[in-house]
């Protein structure tokens, strides 16, 4: 039987990671879809990368399957370049495998939301 943690190390091992300071340079020359996979409420309370769009990591694979047209979102492209963040990474780890499965190229985990804020990157509320 796989625990929390068998998942995590599988994802980790799969999905690339960018530190916070390489993340905010891609993100200052307009490079990729940026995604925030943290529920609304976190987002609330934090912020989140400025332009960032917020898809729960509950919803990634209703939003990122075209096939479920009514809550499919079209910033999912195959060969998009990904970039998601959450509180610590390990959601965005999560997400970027389950997106890997599901055909996704280019996913990368940014880790979490404090480091980017604290590395000065762009925010909003």
């Amino acid at each position: 039987m796989k625990t929390a943690k068998d998942y995590l190390d599988a994802a980790n091992a799969s999905v690339p990671k960018l530190d916070a300071k390489e993340a905010i340079a891609k993100h200052a020359a307009g490079e990729g879809v940026f995604i925030d996979v943290r529920d609304g409420a976190a987002i609330a309370e934090s912020g989140t990368i400025k332009g960032a769009h917020r898809i729960p990591r509950g919803m990634i694979e209703f939003r990122a399957d075209p096939a479920v047209e009514a809550l499919y979102d079209s910033v999912f492209q195959k060969d998009a370049e990904l970039y998601l963040i959450c509180g610590a990474g390990g959601q965005a780890a999560l997400s970027g495998k389950t997106l890997q499965d599901m055909g996704y190229t280019n996913v990368t985990n940014i880790g979490g939301f404090p480091a980017w804020k604290d590395a000065g990157g762009a925010t909003e509320g």
